[in-house]
């Protein structure tokens, strides 16, 4: 069984008795030794500021043209933290067990507890920088509601929090930069990771602009580069968002950990034809006020204003009466899912819902006139000032939405459909954030650890921050006092040259293919397979078909690919049929991990694992583990297993009626 490093102890002191005997690395031993982030977004860019202002030598590599081009900075709606300003009955305990219960009891508690934990400390840290939160006229932080929970515990920047939260991590960043203790390296990939006598010493990394490869030593390497969303092909992450980063750490004896555990967005603009290369999120803080709904009578082709309110079916306050619209992601998809594939769907694919905000403008308008004493103010009035509140707390994601569809949301609603936003699964760590390579870790999305089956909203910001502020600082010097006696190894090593040895090969294997069809066409297929058989749903034909499809192919992909230009200049084919190739190979494995997990639970929807209600049924007696795949060659995988004890939130079935 794997060893996850559960501190002993009551859950709540977990933590703070980890930090009260954790092995300390004294100034001057800092001083010399060098650590490797890879990935400049939330954790990335907190980590490598916290580690250089702690002294350490650190190198941040990223493949954008700047850290401040991070996919952190999409991030829209907020960031989750338990401080109860609202006075709502919120609590560190009320955040754990919502976290857990979202993530449908397949996340490690002791892990979700210290995120909890370490929450409030991340808007202290944030306000400090100077992060603009929103704010009450009394001048105290605002919050909001996100999914899955029962309180406001969303602190958030309008809707564009992950900018506002990179950039203050970014100024941190670039600080040290300034200070010599950190060196940045932009429009750089790492494609590998140096192993030597069993710990991670390194990476090779190819420069983006030359061409050229690089080797470059340190005595801990930290994987920060995100999730692995666009296996799908159209998902709401940034084009360039990859797998390759912690796939080649998995190829080098980094454990998968529950790779099928794909989050569905239940709030993105639908789909409008083939010619999509990526999916527009609308933020989840929309459900905070809007009501989703869908005309009562199928395939109702009316203009949505012209339908009477009682011909309509707000399915998710009817279904679920307790949380209505603020039901956690994975339920809001599969029930938007159902009520088009019933035939219910509106527009022109008849794939979408309706996302309103008449009523919320109303409720405000109203505020806003008993607040003014306009004792005569006319219904025109009241949407006025309605609308005025509702552009003040979501006016940026409202314009967005009209310059993509023409339509103005604050007069016809809204149309949106579940699409792939999030990846739950990740390298496999521990408590100390470590992969099963000793000397690797993986923060943020990269890694397994918080979230389960399904992460709540308002959960991701918190969670890369929390590791890169508050927790990678202590952990990290648990291992590197260890390694204090140890001297900075030559790039000239065997391993540092088998390495890069390796990396070149693949490269000239690629260009050498001259192939007929586009990075881009396979990268489509793999998407198609991926959605309609191990996407909202997931059956075992179908994955069993997947897995067929996607050996094939990879086949077509290595004879028939074709990738113009050269090697050594600006190559963006070349840098795509990388990630497509790594994709490839993981859309693989995912399909593996769907099939073996014979449950349904959060994001992981087996068909035949179902309710009477169609809600996701858990077989806790058999799947109460975390699967982590141990790369053993081409299309090979050996399955370990990390059981979850729940010492105090019980597993129960998720309700939310």
């Amino acid at each position: 069984m794997l060893n996850s490093k559960i501190p002993k102890g009551p859950l709540e002191n977990k933590w703070s008795d980890y930090k009260g005997h954790v092995s300390l690395v004294n100034p001057t031993n800092k001083r010399k030794l060098e650590i490797i982030v890879i990935g400049t977004g939330l954790a990335g860019a907190s980590a490598a500021a916290s580690l250089g202002e702690m002294g350490y030598k650190v190198k941040a590599f990223c493949f954008q043209d700047s850290p401040r081009r991070a996919h952190s900075i999409a991030a829209q709606g907020g960031i989750n933290a338990a401080k109860n300003y609202q006075n709502d009955g919120d609590s560190i305990f009320r955040l754990f067990y919502d976290t857990i219960k979202g993530g449908d009891y397949r996340a490690r508690e002791a892990n979700v507890h210290r995120l909890a934990e370490v929450s409030a400390n991340i808007i202290d840290q944030c306000v400090a920088q100077g992060v603009p939160f929103a704010r009450e006229y009394s001048g105290l932080l605002s919050n909001r509601s996100f999914g899955g929970t029962q309180v406001q515990r969303t602190f958030y920047a309008a809707g564009q929090t992950g900018q506002q939260l990179l950039l203050g991590a970014y100024q941190a960043l670039e600080r040290q930069v300034a200070l010599g203790n950190v060196t940045m390296y932009s429009r750089h990939e790492m494609l590998d990771v140096v192993v030597i006598e069993g710990k991670a010493r390194g990476i090779i990394c190819r420069d983006l602009i030359t061409g050229h490869l690089e080797r470059h030593f340190g005595h801990a390497v930290l994987l920060c580069s995100g999730g692995y969303g666009n296996v799908f092909y159209l998902s709401t992450n940034a084009m360039g968002s990859n797998v390759t980063a912690i796939w080649k750490a998995h190829k080098k004896g980094a454990y998968f950990g529950n790779p099928c555990f794909t989050q569905i967005h239940p709030t993105c603009i639908p789909v409008s034809g083939d010619h999509q290369s990526k999916l527009t999120l609308m933020s989840e803080s929309l459900r905070n006020d809007g009501r989703i709904w869908v005309p009562k009578k199928k395939g109702d082709d009316r203009r949505p204003n012209d339908i009477p309110e009682d011909e309509r079916d707000y399915y998710l306050e009817r279904r679920y009466p307790a949380f209505g619209n603020l039901v956690p992601r994975d339920v809001a998809s599969r029930a938007a899912k159902e009520r088009c594939d019933a035939g219910y769907g509106v527009g022109k694919s008849k794939m979408a819902v309706y996302l309103d905000y008449a009523d919320a403008i109303q409720r405000y308008g109203t505020g806003e006139v008993n607040k003014l004493g306009l004792d005569d103010a006319t219904k025109e009035k009241i949407t006025e000032l309605g609308r005025e509140v509702v552009k003040e707390k979501y006016g940026n994601l409202f314009d967005m939405y009209t310059k993509i569809t023409g339509e103005d949301p604050y007069t016809t609603p809204m149309r949106i459909y579940p699409a792939v936003h999030y990846t739950m699964g990740g390298l496999w760590v521990d408590y100390e954030l470590t992969t099963s390579v000793p000397g690797l870790y993986a923060m943020g999305e990269a890694n397994f650890s918080d979230h389960g089956a399904n992460r709540l909203g308002a959960s991701a910001l918190m969670q890369g921050l929390a590791d890169g502020y508050f927790v990678i600082p202590y952990t990290i010097g648990n291992y590197l006092a260890n390694e204090i006696r140890t001297a900075p190894i030559p790039v000239s090593h065997p391993e540092f040259e088998a390495a890069e040895n390796a990396v070149s090969e693949r490269i000239n294997k690629l260009m050498g293919i001259n192939g007929k069809q586009t990075v881009e066409s396979f990268h489509k297929r793999l998407g198609k397979i991926m959605w309609d058989k191990c996407g909202m749903s997931r059956n075992a034909q179908g994955l069993k078909e997947a897995i067929e499809e996607i050996r094939h192919l990879k086949k077509d992909f290595w004879s028939d690919v074709r990738i113009p230009g050269k090697i050594l200049e600006v190559n963006t084919e070349l840098d795509k049929a990388n990630r497509v190739a790594d994709f490839i190979e993981l859309g693989e494995l995912m399909c593996i991990d769907a099939l073996h997990r014979n449950e349904s639970c959060g994001g992981h929807f087996r068909e035949e694992m179902q309710t009477e209600e169609g809600e996701a049924l858990r077989d806790d007696q058999n799947f109460q583990y975390v699967a982590a795949w141990e790369y053993q060659g081409d299309g090979q995988w050996q399955l370990h297993k990390e059981d979850l004890n729940f010492e105090v939130a019980k597993p129960t079935q998720r309700s939310y009626k």
